[in-house]
C-alpha cells in the first residue's frame, strides 16, 4: 500500500504531469498525417476517416496537454519555464488548427470530392504535425537544455 501511495504522490506532486500527456498530441498528429498520406496514395475513404479520427483525438489531447502544461509551469517553474510564451502561442495555434480541421471534416463528409477544399484540408495535417514537432522540441529544451 505504501508503494501505491508513493507512486500516486510522485505522479501528482513530484513529476510534471504534462510530460506524460504531451506525447499524445505529438503521436496523434503524426498518425493523422501518416494516414492522410496513405489515404491520398491509396485513394481510400476509410484511411481518410482514420486520419480524421486521429486529428479529432489530437484536438482533445492538445487541450488536455495545454492545460497540464499551464498547471506544471505554474507549479514547477513559477510561471517562468523556458520558452513558455512561445509554447503557449504554438499550443493555442495547434488547438485552433486541429479544431478547425475536425469541424471542417465533420461538416464535410466528402473532403476529397471535386470542389472541396482538399488542398487546404491536407495542408492543415502538415501544419498540425509541424506545430506538434516544434512544440516537442521546445519541451525538450525545458527538460534537457539546448
Amino acid at each position: 500500500m505504501a508503494f501505491l501511495q508513493q507512486l500516486i504522490h510522485d505522479l501528482l506532486y513530484v513529476h510534471p504531469i504534462h510530460t506524460l500527456i504531451v506525447h499524445f498530441p505529438i503521436a496523434l498528429t503524426g498518425s493523422a498525417l501518416f494516414f492522410m498520406l496513405l489515404a491520398l496514395w491509396r485513394r481510400s475513404e476509410l484511411l481518410e476517416k482514420v486520419a480524421f479520427a486521429n486529428i479529432s483525438l489530437a484536438t482533445v489531447s492538445t487541450l488536455v496537454a495545454g492545460l497540464a502544461g499551464l498547471l506544471d509551469n505554474a507549479r514547477f517553474y513559477a510561471g517562468l519555464a523556458p520558452n513558455h510564451v512561445a509554447k503557449i502561442i504554438l499550443g493555442s495555434t495547434l488547438l485552433v488548427v486541429t479544431t478547425l480541421m475536425a469541424v471542417f471534416r465533420w461538416r464535410n463528409k466528402a473532403p476529397f470530392q471535386p470542389g472541396s477544399k482538399k488542398s487546404w484540408y491536407v495542408a492543415a495535417y502538415f501544419v498540425s504535425f509541424a506545430l506538434a514537432a516544434v512544440l516537442g522540441f521546445l519541451g525538450g529544451v525545458i527538460i534537457y537544455g539546448f
